[in-house]
């Protein structure tokens, strides 16, 4: 195996004088360690990645009393408080030295404005002080590529679902496809909206607090129901049980818990519909969910059903890879990096607006 000298070319390892997709030939390769930086919105993480093996993925999040949320500016100041604390215990969780960091891995977006300059300005500043090339990531496309990784999906129709983007997608032709979206707020930012209506704790997450009350739930209250083609509308619904839940919950109609399983079943079942649209029309027999959301085990069982009764497969993974972390910066990372893209310097900026199929996908043929 030899290395053709710039790293620059798409396909830049030969045997016997034939390239090679790095990406197919893992096993061929000099290994390549990815240092990745999260910070697109209330959790600052930092992770190492070898060859599709996670050696570190360390994060804090930046938490706020019940009934609020998080401000762009107090976001970027706790990030700014703890990055290099969780860069520390990510290396020496790897055992790793600079030395041993082959590129620097960061996102670019989409996300909070003032959290992904905080982490911006970090992964510039290591990759410069240690003579690493950088990336730029797309906050969304670290998503997919960590749960093909974990989960070994090969070519699914990918729910993602979190507090900023809520969106169907599929590969085609060097591009993650948006098949459906939503029109306004993302699911995860409707969930945690009505968290602070009825004060629902931020630790560890209002969605994870939704999530357990929703378990105590029995009484269904039928609220808005808004898929339009294959896109679907949160705002409504959100505006409805803002309305209606203080009436409901002082008159005794029903429980807080109640809502709780309302409101989760109903935005489910709009997730899933869009979905098994999705595979209908791209034939796909795999579902992958990712983001935030998809941590939530009422949204993956009623998944499930969709996919038995489809005879598809569903793949998910749990908290540690689902919600936001470095470690699925690096993993993306670690396939653009080997399909020879590079950051310059001067090209490392950031954006709150980076859609998913703005990428070009070149580590996938």
């Amino acid at each position: 195996v030899k290395r053709v000298s710039s790293i620059k070319k798409k396909s830049n390892w030969r045997i016997s004088g034939q390239p090679l997709m790095l990406a197919r030939v893992r096993c061929f390769a000099v290994m390549t360690v990815v240092l990745g930086f999260e910070g697109s919105a209330n959790k600052i993480g930092v992770g190492i990645v070898r060859d599709g093996e996670v050696l570190s993925n360390p994060r804090q999040t930046f938490i706020t009393p019940p009934g609020q949320g998080f401000q762009p500016s107090e976001t970027a100041r706790h990030h700014r408080r703890t990055v290099l604390i969780v860069l520390k215990e990510a290396m020496e969780q790897a055992g790793l030295q600079p030395a041993d960091i082959d590129c620097v891995a960061y996102t670019k977006g989409p996300g909070m404005g003032a959290p992904l300059v905080t982490v911006a300005i970090v992964a510039r500043t290591v990759a410069q002080l240690w003579g690493k090339p950088l990336l730029g990531v797309n906050h969304c496309i670290g998503h997919i590529e960590m749960g093909r990784l974990v989960t070994g999906a090969t070519n699914p129709t990918v729910l993602y679902v979190s507090g900023g983007n809520t969106q169907v997608i599929a590969y085609s032709k060097l591009r993650y496809r948006i098949f459906g979206e939503t029109i306004d707020i993302a699911v995860g930012n409707c969930l945690d909206r009505f968290a602070r209506v009825i004060k629902i704790s931020n630790d560890p997450s209002p969605g994870y607090n939704i999530e357990q009350m929703a378990k105590q739930g029995s009484q269904f209250v039928e609220l808005p129901y808004t898929v339009k083609g294959m896109d679907v509308s949160f705002s409504g619904i959100l505006s409805f049980i803002e309305e209606v839940s203080q009436k409901m919950l002082g008159s005794n109609e029903c429980t807080a818990d109640d809502l709780c399983f309302s409101l989760q079943e109903t935005v489910f079942a709009m997730l899933v519909e869009i979905t098994e649209r999705a595979m209908a029309h791209s034939g796909s027999c795999e579902v992958l969910i990712v983001g935030g959301v998809g941590c939530n085990l009422r949204l993956q069982e009623m998944m499930g059903v969709m996919c038995a009764e489809r005879g598809a497969r569903l793949f998910a993974t749990d908290e540690r890879f689902c919600i936001d972390n470095g470690a699925m910066i690096a993993q993306a990372g670690w396939e653009m990096f080997h399909s020879g893209q590079v950051t310059e310097l001067q090209d490392s900026w950031i954006t709150q607006r980076f859609r998913t199929d703005e990428v070009e996908v070149t580590w996938r043929d």
